[in-house]
């Protein structure tokens, strides 16, 4: 099933309308708009029930030399807009939200609304940085808008400056959001992407024809053909998703990871090595995943030690997205997630221990048959009609959830050294949203032979967030010096 839905196409000087409203566009080029999928526009949903949440992710890049100029940023951002049609589209609601919203063309799109300049104050290390994208991921994005933005940002020290990229969750997830951000590198330094509506549809006027799911009529019938579809849809489902779905509703113990969240946030930064990582996973047979997965465990464990908390078993249940993309979708802007819903066995003290424990449960989850039943998931909710969906979606905001105690996304970034308007990127640090009484994410982006890990929190409930980036860094060394003490380079 193609996760891009023309509702309707139209190419040069063409009138586009939608729910009796014309629509203008460029010409010279063909328009689409585009459905968002349940997954999209759930994202969405869960902003709208939580006046505490704003759900943009983000990227910071740290550059080299002196920042460009602002004709620099617009010219450069304006070029690559063409690849990326979607920068160009925001949001529209359908009437009373019975249908699924639509990416369209904003009649008044202007980039220079998307590209900001700030400073960091003396002396601008990384306290200050933090500081500042922590003020951004509490910022919401303007709908009325296409949903990111770019922010410059001067005076880091070091003779450096940075880029901060934000874009809404329902516009795209990690893998395309550093997709995205490739591609607003210099031409010699990221591959050309395709764009979306030709990636993954013909993109032809008859193809978009024969679309209507978010039409009244396509709803309609999506609804008719349900009572003969769902049962035996969903009897192939539940096998997979049993162990899943009670794992997400059962309560995990009162601990201070889990509780009402403010407004504000907070932002820290652990650095460490991928290739430390493959050397710590290859001593002991397990993934680079599972690696970070220890470490995350051993700072959660230093954490609640920290706070006078005795951690268990079964104190932290944490959330980890599986990307469910594939090769050919690299650059569409969408959401394409499953995922897993690991215990992290905080009881352990020994760092050896954890990793293996962690391996082996990552590995019977992959065995048993639930990333494809959460994959089959993903489209049924497609086909379902809209409307219920995000009612669902809108109640489970409003619930006190209590068995998701953190988030931890793992992202393959880009494997060769970037430049940016001629500058070089330096490091990437991921920033993530937190929701749903989750107080701390963290989000791990590799670059290069870099591996760092960005990590949110709550700002009223985690003043000593640094604690868990200094306990994941620590961990790292930790398992380092086990490998290379039992298999000590030669000289």
């Amino acid at each position: 099933m193609s996760c891009v839905r023309p509702v309707c196409a139209v190419t040069d000087c063409a009138t586009l309308e939608y729910a009796g409203k014309p629509v203008a566009h460029f010409a010279g080029q063909a328009r689409t708009m585009t459905e968002l999928h349940p997954l999209d526009s759930s994202f969405m949903e869960l902003e709208d029930a939580d006046r505490h949440v704003s759900l943009g992710i983000g990227a910071v890049a740290i550059l080299s030399g002196p920042p460009p100029t602002r004709t620099e940023v617009v010219t450069a951002i304006t070029g690559r807009l063409a690849r990326q049609p979607r920068l160009r589209q925001r949001v529209r609601r359908g009437p009373l939200d019975l249908v699924a919203p639509v990416w369209e063309d904003d009649p008044d799109f202007d980039v220079a609304h998307h590209i900001r300049w700030t400073a960091l104050p003396h002396p601008g290390d990384d306290a200050a940085l933090c500081e500042f994208v922590a003020t951004e991921l509490a910022e919401r994005l303007d709908r009325d808008h296409p949903l990111w933005q770019c922010v410059v940002v001067e005076r880091l020290a070091k003779e450096r400056w940075a880029l901060l990229i934000k874009a809404h969750h329902s516009l795209v997830d990690g893998v395309s959001g550093v997709s995205l951000f490739e591609s607003l590198c210099d031409e010699t330094a990221a591959p050309k992407p395709v764009a979306p509506a030709v990636a993954e549809s013909a993109g032809s006027a008859a193809s978009a024809a024969e679309s209507t799911g978010a039409s009244w009529i396509g709803a309609l019938r999506q609804g008719a053909r349900l009572p003969l579809e769902l049962p035996g849809q969903l009897l192939g489902l539940v096998t997979g998703l049993l162990p899943v779905a009670y794992a997400a509703v059962t309560p995990a113990p009162p601990s201070s990871l889990i509780g009402a969240i403010g407004r504000q946030r907070r932002y820290a930064i652990a650095r460490t090595r991928l290739s430390e990582a493959r050397e710590i996973g290859a001593a002991f047979g397990a993934t680079v995943n599972d690696v970070v997965l220890a470490a995350i465990t051993a700072a959660y464990r230093t954490l609640l030690l920290h706070r006078g908390e005795q951690p268990t078993a079964q104190t932290l249940r944490v959330l980890v997205p599986v990307s469910m993309r594939p090769d050919t979708a690299k650059y569409v802007p969408d959401n394409r997630v499953s995922a897993m819903l690991p215990l992290l066995p905080l009881d352990l003290a020994d760092p050896v221990q954890r990793l293996t424990t962690i391996h082996e449960h990552l590995a019977r989850h992959k065995a048993s048959g639930a990333p494809h039943a959460e994959k089959s998931l993903l489209a049924l909710a497609d086909r379902l009609p809209f409307a219920p969906v995000a009612w669902g979606v809108r109640l489970l905001g409003h619930l006190p959830q209590r068995g998701v105690g953190a988030v931890a996304t793992n992202v393959p970034g880009p494997r060769r050294p970037l430049t940016m308007y001629g500058r070089r990127v330096l490091e990437l640090l991921p920033a993530v949203p937190i929701a749903l009484r989750v107080r701390t994410g963290i989000a791990i982006l590799s670059y290069d032979d870099q591996l760092n890990f960005g990590i949110t929190g709550d700002y009223d409930s985690t003043a000593d967030l640094s604690v868990l980036a200094e306990a994941v860094e620590a961990e790292f060394r930790t398992l380092l010096a086990r490998v290379r003490r039992h298999n000590p380079s030669p000289v």
